[in-house]
């Protein structure tokens, strides 16, 4: 594998951990959302990784260029709702509470959301050096041909 190759895989990290950050931030941003248009309180997102795959597409240009190995990294392939229970506040003044005064408050916990916000900015960190290095790599090899 060569220094593109490399380069693919630390990018589609890239990509994916910011998807994770993009999906934490929509459901902190949610954290009292009592009305959505779908009905009842937001439900918390979350984020599904895998490994990639090798399309027809990248084999038959790996195939043509000679390389042995195909397209590698990762990928979001689901956005999920979190099935947990909302939290029931009784509150019988808000225009949202059933008939026992009860509100259906999202099931977003804003601990939890943190630690993913930290563990996705740690995953893209580490990736983005993986990148960085790469690049100074590369950056060398083109040094040593002049």
């Amino acid at each position: 594998m060569g220094f593109l190759g490399s380069m693919n895989i630390s990018g589609s990290g890239l990509t994916a951990q910011r998807q994770r950050l993009d999906i934490i931030a929509e459901n902190v941003s949610h954290i009292d959302t009592t009305r959505t248009p779908e009905g009842g309180a937001y439900r918390r997102k979350m984020v599904v990784f895998e490994q990639m795959r090798d399309s027809r597409f990248s084999r038959t240009l790996h195939k043509t260029m000679s390389e042995k190995y195909g397209e590698k990294g990762v990928k979001v392939t689901a956005i999920l709702e979190d099935p947990t229970p909302f939290k029931m506040v009784y509150n019988p003044e808000h225009p949202d509470a059933d008939e026992d005064g009860y509100v259906a408050l999202p099931n977003v916990d804003l601990l939890k959301e943190t630690i993913d916000s930290m563990a996705a900015t740690r995953a893209y960190e580490a990736n983005l050096t993986v990148f960085n290095a790469v690049k100074a790599m590369a950056s060398k090899a083109l040094e040593l041909g002049r």
